[in-house]
C-alpha cells in the first residue's frame, strides 16, 4: 500500500490550540511573500530555490510575465458568471486542448480530485447510457493517488488516508503494482467499467508504469469494451518533457484527468474524453460553480500559450536529461544517502537510504525547498523554466546536504 508522505515532525507549526486553522497539515515554519521564477522568498527576505513548484502546480514558476499580465487583464474585465451562461474563454481553452490531444469534449474543474471525480462519473454514466448499468467498479493501484474526496480516497486505496471516514465508497477494486494476473482477472469481468491509472505514481514514490504495460493496458481495455482513464494530473502539461505523457507512448486514453500545472498556480483542472464517451454527460448529471469561470480560462490559456511555444518542451527535455544526469552522480558519491533515480522530465524522485524527512529539512536549511514521497523518495519538482544554473545551484545544494547527512550518519 502507499505510504503517507513522510513528514518533519520537528516543524510543525499548526497543532496548536490557538491556531484557526484545521490541524490536517505540518507545516514548515517558513512564511512566503513573494515569487520570483524559480526562486521563493520568506518574510525575512531569505530566498530558497522552489523544488516543490506547488507540488507540480506551478509549471512556468512565480510571477510569470505573460500569466500575470493575462490574470491582471482579466480581472479588470469579469471574474465570473457561472456555467449558466456562454464563457469565451472556456470555449478557447477548452478547444485548444482537444487540438493537441485525443479529446474531443472537455469539462473544467477547480483541481485534479474534482477531475477524477468527473472522470469516474462519466465513465460509469456512459456504460449506463449504452444499456450496462452494471459496469460501475473501477480498476485502480496500489500507490495511486487520486484526491482526497471519498470517491478518490476509495480509488486511491491508501489504508492511511481512508481511516476514520467510515466506509470506503464502493465500486473501486485497489490492485496490486504489476499484478498482470489480478488485473487481466479483473478487467474481464462483466462489471467492470474502467481502468483508473497514474503513468507516473507521484505520492506513490515517482513510480513509472513500464511502457509495454501500457500499451498492454490499452490493448486489455479494448478486448473487453472497458474504459481507460489516465490520471495526468502530476504528469500532464509539460512536465514529463512532453504534453502528457501517453503522447510519447504513441496510444490514446478514453478519458483523462489534468489538473496542476494547467492553472500555473490557479485552481484549474479539466477532465478531457472522446466525444462518444462524453455524449453520456447530458445536461443535470453533472455541474460545478466555479469550474471554468472566466479567471480560471485567462489562466489556462494564458499557461498553453507558453508550454505550447515551438522549442519550449525540447528544452524541458533538455533540462530534464541534465537533471537526471546530475543525480544519477550524485548517487555515485553517496551511494549510503541515495540509493536510485526515478522519474521522467522534471518529475524526478530519489530513493533515499535514510529517512526522507531528513533530507527533505536538510535541503530546506540550505535554501532548497523539496518535497517527500511514498517509498522513502525525495521528489524534485522544479518549474518547468528551469536553467542550467539553476540546476547546478539544486546540486550543489543535494551535494552538502548529502555530505552533512552522511558525516552524521558515520558519527
Amino acid at each position: 500500500m502507499a505510504q503517507s508522505l513522510p513528514v518533519d515532525q520537528t516543524s510543525s507549526t499548526n497543532s496548536s490550540d490557538d491556531n484557526p486553522l484545521f490541524g490536517t497539515y505540518n507545516r514548515t515554519p517558513q512564511t512566503f511573500v513573494r515569487g520570483e521564477g524559480v526562486w521563493l522568498f520568506d518574510e525575512d527576505g531569505r530566498r530558497y530555490m522552489d523544488f516543490v513548484a506547488g507540488i507540480a502546480v506551478n509549471a512556468l514558476g512565480h510571477a510569470h510575465p505573460h500569466l500575470v499580465d493575462s490574470i491582471k487583464s482579466q480581472a479588470e474585465k469579469l471574474w465570473h458568471t457561472s456555467n449558466l451562461f456562454q464563457i469565451d474563454g472556456g470555449k478557447r481553452l477548452a478547444q485548444r486542448l482537444c487540438d493537441a490531444t485525443f479529446a474531443e469534449k472537455v469539462f473544467f474543474t477547480n483541481s485534479g480530485a474534482e477531475a477524477l471525480e468527473c472522470a469516474i462519473k462519466t465513465a460509469r454514466r456512459y456504460h449506463f447510457d449504452q444499456g450496462q448499468p452494471e459496469r460501475v467498479n473501477i480498476i485502480t493501484f496500489q500507490g495511486a493517488f487520486h484526491g482526497r474526496t471519498l470517491a478518490t480516497i476509495a480509488a486511491g486505496g491508501n489504508p492511511s488516508y481512508l481511516e476514520g471516514f467510515g466506509p470506503a465508497a464502493p465500486g473501486f477494486e485497489n490492485l496490486g503494482f504489476g499484478d498482470h494476473d489480478a488485473l487481466n482477472e479483473a478487467i474481464a469481468r462483466e462489471d467492470c467499467a474502467a481502468v483508473l491509472i497514474e503513468p507516473i505514481q507521484g505520492e506513490g514514490g515517482v513510480r513509472s508504469v513500464p511502457d509495454q504495460c501500457l500499451r498492454g493496458l490499452r490493448e486489455a481495455c479494448d478486448k473487453h469494451g472497458v474504459l481507460l482513464i489516465l490520471d495526468e494530473v502530476q504528469t500532464g502539461v509539460g512536465r514529463s518533457g512532453h504534453l502528457f505523457v501517453h503522447q510519447r507512448l504513441g496510444f490514446e486514453p478514453d478519458i483523462m484527468a489534468v489538473a496542476k500545472g494547467i492553472g500555473g498556480g490557479f485552481p484549474l483542472g479539466a477532465c478531457l474524453a472522446t466525444a462518444k464517451v462524453a455524449a453520456a454527460m447530458v445536461p443535470g448529471t453533472h455541474g460545478t460553480t466555479y469550474g471554468g469561470n472566466p479567471m480560471a480560462m485567462a489562466a489556462g490559456n494564458a499557461v498553453l500559450d507558453v508550454v505550447l511555444e515551438e522549442g519550449f518542451l525540447d528544452t524541458v527535455q533538455a533540462r530534464a536529461r541534465d537533471l537526471t544526469q546530475s543525480l544519477g552522480a550524485l548517487i555515485d558519491l553517496y551511494p549510503d544517502i541515495f540509493t536510485e533515480v526515478r522519474g521522467e522530465g522534471l518529475l524526478m524522485g530519489l530513493k533515499c537510504a535514510i529517512p526522507v524527512g531528513d533530507v527533505v529539512a536538510a535541503a530546506r536549511n540550505q535554501g532548497l525547498l523539496l518535497v517527500g514521497a511514498g517509498d522513502n523518495v525525495v521528489r524534485l519538482l522544479p518549474p518547468l523554466i528551469i536553467t542550467r544554473d539553476d540546476i547546478a545551484f539544486a546540486m550543489d545544494v543535494l551535494e552538502e546536504t548529502a555530505r552533512q547527512l552522511d558525516d552524521a550518519r558515520q558519527s
